[in-house]
């Protein structure tokens, strides 16, 4: 019984491909993995690709917000989990209750932290995050020294990392990651020379996971290569990974229009003959963005898609598929035959990423988890 049965949109996670990827990247880089699994897994799916990735060698577990740390608990992972940014102070002694290792940069945060850790009887681990060039969290380079110094202040917190994040590493000038590195190198050399640098240090992105063996450090943070999405389009990744998601509809139905028939809302696009037109339940209530220059694959062929995009609907234009009709699958985002439109093609016309292609798949998207 077809999914499309059940669904209007859903998308296919190939867990294998994200089992693939982490392995791929676990041997080349010769290094433990910490697989980011924040925003729903790049809306992957958190639960099924933590399980896969951990299966795969992965040691660590990455999220970015306590309703993910919490999904990933309530699912039942146990593994390591690093949160990578911030965590609200009411929130820590939740936090800390979940064996969490969470990211600092401040005296402050570790006042907080300590103070929680007392309330609870525990102790919980923490990784400083020093900026060097990402201008976003950290502690500056020149105050990191000051700042491990002064964990030993605070029982209850002990200091298991130290991590910094690459602005540019997906690029072919490597002058600003070349500077980033140098200079969380320098805080590394202060560290070791008052025998203070921490068990695990950390840098390295999917690009620089890829391309930056000098950056591996001890641990490395895999995130859109794990799920076969490119790190940029000047850092590819090799032929042996898998993209792992695709997102399928299909006709609803398929009709003939006489030539100046509207179509959609505005009625920006006018048929110019008889033109076969296809609707398609998915709209931009399920992240399907609003913007003119979309094209799905219907028959193994590239098909525009016509007029504006609605909340629920697209209309398809099938003259290129004379044979479509209603039930057809049709695919926004992977294969169909030895037609491929990844998302990559997708982030092109939409003049953005790939990562923001996938993560704004909506939540009443089904999810279908093969090879689990």
């Amino acid at each position: 019984m077809s999914r499309q049965q059940f669904h209007s949109t859903w998308i296919e996670i190939d867990l294998e491909a994200v089992r693939n990827n982490v392995s791929l990247i676990k041997e080349s880089t010769g290094v433990d993995v910490l697989a980011i699994v924040k925003a729903n897994a790049y809306s992957h799916g958190a639960v099924p690709v933590a399980r896969a990735a951990l299966e795969a060698g992965a040691t660590w577990l990455g999220v970015a917000r306590v309703s993910e740390l919490l999904e990933l608990r309530s699912g039942g992972i146990s593994a390591p989990v690093l949160m990578l940014g911030y965590v609200p102070p009411l929130r820590l002694e939740e936090v800390i209750d979940l064996d969490c290792v969470l990211t600092v940069w401040s005296c402050d945060q570790l006042e907080e932290i300590s103070a929680a850790a007392a309330r609870m009887g525990k102790y919980t681990r923490v990784h400083i995050k020093v900026d060097t060039g990402m201008s976003r969290l950290g502690v500056q380079a020149q105050n990191a020294i000051d700042l491990v110094r002064s964990v030993e202040q605070f029982p209850g917190v002990v200091l298991e990392g130290l991590f910094t994040h690459f602005a540019r590493a997906d690029e072919l000038d490597a002058t600003t990651t070349n500077q980033q590195e140098a200079l969380f190198d320098q805080v590394l050399r202060q560290l070791e020379a008052e025998n203070l640098r921490p068990p695990l240090v950390h840098a390295s992105n999917s690009a620089a996971s890829l391309t930056r063996p000098s950056a591996h450090y001890s641990l490395v943070r895999l995130g859109n290569a794990m799920y076969g999405l490119h790190p940029s389009p000047e850092c590819q990744n090799p032929s042996t990974y898998q993209a792992a998601l695709s997102w399928k509809s299909y006709l609803g139905q398929v009709k003939m229009l006489e030539p100046g028939r509207g179509l959609s809302y505005g009625h920006n696009y006018t048929t110019s003959r008889h033109e076969r037109i296809g609707t398609v339940p998915v709209g931009y209530a399920d992240g399907y963005r609003r913007i003119e220059g979309n094209q799905v694959l219907v028959g193994g062929k590239l098909c525009p898609v016509v007029g504006r995009v609605c909340m629920d609907y697209i209309l398809v234009q099938l003259d290129e598929v004379p044979d479509a009709q209603a039930g057809d699958e049709v695919v926004l985002i992977g294969k169909q035959g030895d037609a491929v439109l990844s998302a990559e093609n997708v982030a092109k016309i939409w003049g953005t990423i790939n990562y923001e292609v996938v993560c704004v798949i909506g939540a009443r998207v089904s999810r279908y988890f093969d090879n689990a």
